[in-house]
C-alpha cells in the first residue's frame, strides 16, 4: 500500500478520521502539527524499534505497513500483529516505558512521529485527543480479542477467512477497495500469525480460489463471493461499498 498523495499537515490528511487528529479542533490541530515530525522513513526490513527500547514517541503510520513480533521463550520469531496507514505503532510502551515488541517495515515507509512528552502534555491539554485515543485503544484490543478467538477456537481455514475479511474492511476504511487488494506481508510472516505452516497457507488459498470464494495472483486477492468468505469466518456480511452482502 502506498499512499504518496497524502499531505504534510493533520488537518489535510486523508488519514485524519482514523488517527488521532479525529475530532479535534482547528487550534488543537495547529498544537499536534507542532509538535509532529511528518517524514520519519523506514526501509523493508528496517525496524521502527525493538523490544526493550526506550519509549520515545508514538508513530501513527503515514504510508506502507509494519509487523509487530516478540520472540519466544526459544528464541523464535512471532507475529502478533500487521498495521497500516492511519494506525498507531508504540502503545506497548505505555506500561513500562519501554517496547514489549519489534516492529518492522514490510515496505518502503513512512510515519508521523509524536515524541511522547509533547504525546503526554497534549492528552492533558485536549480531553478529544484523550477521547480519540481510548477510542484507538479500545479498537486495538477489540480487534486482538477477535484474533485470539480466531486462533483459538477456528480451524486453518477459518482463520484465514477471518484475516481476509479483517483485511477488507480496513482497506474499505482508507478508501480502497475491499474486493481487491495486495498484501504486503510474506505468507511466512502471514503463517506465523495465523499459526499455520506455509505450505498449509498455500493449499488454503488454493482451495478458496478453487471454490470461487477468491481469486489470488501473487500477493493479489480478489474477493470474489464476500458471503461466503465472511460465513467462513462465522461473521455477518456486514455491506460494504463493493462488497455485495
Amino acid at each position: 500500500m502506498k499512499l504518496d498523495d497524502l499531505k504534510v499537515s493533520c488537518s489535510s490528511c486523508s488519514l485524519s478520521e482514523l488517527c488521532l487528529p479525529r475530532g479535534l479542533s482547528s487550534a488543537e490541530l495547529n498544537e499536534l502539527d507542532n509538535s509532529i515530525e511528518h517524514k520519519y522513513k523506514c526501509e523493508r526490513d528496517a525496524h521502527l524499534f525493538r523490544s526493550g527500547d526506550p519509549l520515545r514517541a508514538i508513530y501513527a503510520v503515514r504510508s506502507g505497513s509494519f509487523k509487530a513480533t516478540v520472540l519466544t521463550g526459544e528464541g523464535a520469531e512471532q507475529v502478533v500483529g500487521f498495521y497500516l496507514p492511519g494506525e498507531l505503532l508504540g502503545l506497548d510502551g505505555f506500561a513500562e516505558q519501554q517496547h514489549t515488541c519489534n516492529v518492522i517495515a514490510l515496505e518502503s515507509a513512512s510515519v508521523c512521529e509524536l515524541p511522547y512528552p509533547d504525546f503526554e502534555s497534549l492528552c492533558g491539554q485536549f480531553a478529544g485527543l484523550r477521547k480519540q485515543l481510548m477510542h484507538l485503544v479500545g479498537r486495538e484490543i477489540s480487534s486482538g480479542n477477535r484474533m485470539l478467538l480466531a486462533l483459538g477456537q477456528l480451524n486453518a481455514e477459518e482463520r484465514l477467512a477471518t484475516f481476509l475479511m479483517s483485511m477488507s474492511k480496513r482497506f474499505a476504511e482508507r478508501g480502497f477497495s475491499p474486493t481487491e487488494f495486495n498484501l504486503s506481508m510474506p505468507r511466512h510472516d502471514l503463517a506465523n500469525y495465523l499459526g499455520i505452516a506455509v505450505e498449509t497457507i498455500s493449499r488454503l488459498f488454493a482451495r478458496l480460489q478453487k471454490n470461487g470464494l477468491l481469486e489470488v495472483n501473487r500477493r493479489n486477492i480478489r474477493i470474489v463471493d464476500a458471503q461466503r468468505l465472511s460465513q467462513l469466518a462465522h461473521e455477518r456480511c456486514v455491506p460494504v461499498t463493493g462488497i455485495s452482502p
